[in-house]
């Protein structure tokens, strides 16, 4: 990649959170129950584990509230991570590793041998059934004891199919409206990427590796906490919900 000294990459870190939010309007909410989280069971000073980051969304919101935390970031993404570097290069505190999680030798990239907290967001549902079982085996192995993992993502409740139907529908008559008012949707904002002279290669590199769309699973809740429960942690539980997504806590 070849960087120039005029791109604004808080910029592009805006435009992927307001891209986010176009599908994940309680975003917001839900980092906020994880960093509470992290403070009851890991305290202010944590070391973190920010899995499939992204462009760091969730390292960023970590530093600005706990000021003396550590945040490593790994992904595979590397238009994402190119944001994800140009934001943070000035920032001592948080450091980002080019990984795939579906590795069984990612591990052996990261600094450190434990963290205190593990968090992900909306990144997960990528992986199949089966690679995510191993990865939450691997991450009960780096979780110190007493330590959390946290997973918000897409897991409906397959029971209530008249619920989810109604949700579904009230989502997107929102996402319609804003779409209209000039909201960018997964598409319109990877164009753009695409069409920006720094972001274009890695952009292009990124469809290489996952294509369009990465066809993954979308477990309940309860398959991720008895899953959880299976690869070595103590406790796992829903600690928040919305309609359609939910956020487990497994604790080592």
């Amino acid at each position: 990649m070849t960087e120039t000294p005029n791109t604004d990459w808080n910029a592009w870190q805006t435009s992927w959170d307001r891209q986010q939010e176009w599908y994940l309007p309680d975003r917001e909410e839900r980092f906020r129950v994880m960093l509470d989280m992290v403070e009851a069971f890991a305290g202010a000073e944590a070391r973190v584990l920010d899995l499939a980051c992204g462009t760091g969304s969730i390292s960023g919101r970590l530093l600005e509230r706990f000021p003396k935390a550590v945040s490593v970031g790994v992904d595979l993404d590397p238009a994402l991570l190119a944001i994800a570097h140009g934001t943070f290069a000035d920032e001592p505190r948080v450091t980002f590793v080019t990984a795939d999680l579906t590795d069984p030798a990612w591990t052996a990239k990261l600094p450190y041998d434990s963290f205190d907290a593990v968090l992900t967001a909306t990144a997960l549902h990528w992986l199949h059934l089966e690679p995510l079982r191993a990865l939450y085996g691997q991450l009960a192995g780096l979780v110190r004891e007493g330590g959390v993992f946290l997973n918000a993502d897409h897991m409906p409740d397959e029971t209530t199919p008249r619920i989810n139907a109604a949700d579904r529908a009230q989502r997107h008559a929102r996402m319609d409206r804003a779409k209209a008012e000039g909201a960018l949707d997964w598409r319109a904002w990877w164009e753009l990427a695409a069409a920006d002279p720094v972001l274009a290669g890695p952009t292009a590199e990124r469809f290489e590796i996952y294509g369009e769309h990465a066809d993954g699973e979308t477990p309940s809740a309860d398959w991720h906490t008895a899953t959880l429960r299976e690869a070595g942690f103590a406790e796992a539980r829903t600690v928040w919900r919305s309609p359609s997504d939910a956020m487990v806590l497994a604790l080592k």
